[in-house]
């Protein structure tokens, strides 16, 4: 049987590399598409047919994955989440019969994931042999959502750089702050390291411990143990100043200082 997936992931190496470990391990399958958002993964299974998998990251740079469902009824197709969230959040997916893989995927996790899929689809060929499709089962996405969003404990941990032909792990705790400039992202170790990531301020925002990072303006987010000191500005602003003189200043805005030094006197 051949089987047709796609990858949707807006982190364009964790893309690559998910793509790379399936093709060693099945390399008889076909990649159809590799998408990075949720209105461009919407597009596609409206005018596609739908894949045998879809190896979906659930947090996409213009939304939520479980959107998608709200505009597409997904029937055929398995899916296998790709996600940061801890393994106390993803119970909600046992409790679906839905299989996940937690970044960064390991290839031994993702053989588990795909031999189950394999046994999954093998199952309901006898099932269908056997005209016994009432045992299928259909899925409340909308209704998973709302269990992960209750249960949502994890936080990002770390990141997947690149340095010439190498990539790295870069712990969040080694970020000082990140900022946004040029339509880039950066994210800067207490070292003065610069480091490209291919997500957006406000994707970072959701995915930081609000308790160790804070998001002082539009263009920086601020880790509390970078902060050295900070000082009143004018009109009563806010100016912080980082160890290692990292940066020259960042400003906190008259709205936000008062809910920065309450996050500051934790």
């Amino acid at each position: 049987m051949d089987i047709n997936i796609i990858i949707v992931e807006d982190e364009i190496y964790s893309g690559e590399m998910l793509r790379d470990m399936i093709a060693e391990l099945r390399p008889q399958w076909n990649m159809l598409a590799m998408l990075q958002s949720v209105e461009e993964t919407i597009d596609y299974l409206k005018t596609h047919p739908h894949p045998h998998i879809i190896f979906l990251d659930i947090e996409l740079a213009d939304g939520n994955c479980f959107s998608i469902f709200d505009q597409v009824k997904v029937e055929n197709s398995g899916i296998i989440f790709t996600t940061a969230y801890n393994e106390f959040a993803l119970k909600a997916f046992e409790l679906n019969s839905i299989d996940y893989l937690l970044k960064p995927i390991k290839s031994e996790e993702l053989e588990k994931a795909i031999v189950k899929f394999e046994k999954t689809i093998e199952l309901i060929s006898r099932a269908q042999e056997e005209e016994q499709q009432h045992q299928k089962r259909d899925i409340d996405y909308q209704e998973l959502a709302r269990t992960i969003a209750k249960t949502q404990g994890g936080y990002r941990k770390r990141f997947l750089v690149s340095k010439r032909d190498a990539f790295y792990k870069l712990g969040v705790e080694e970020v000082a702050y990140f900022y946004f400039d040029a339509r880039v992202t950066f994210a800067v170790t207490y070292e003065g390291r610069q480091h490209i990531l291919n997500q957006s301020l406000d994707k970072l925002e959701e995915e930081l411990d609000p308790q160790m990072f804070f998001r002082s303006n539009r263009q920086t987010i601020i880790n509390v143990d970078a902060i050295e000191r900070f000082e009143s500005y004018f009109s009563g602003k806010l100016v912080v100043k980082l160890v290692n003189n990292l940066h020259d200043k960042i400003m906190i805005s008259r709205a936000k200082a008062g809910p920065f030094k309450e996050w500051m006197n934790q």
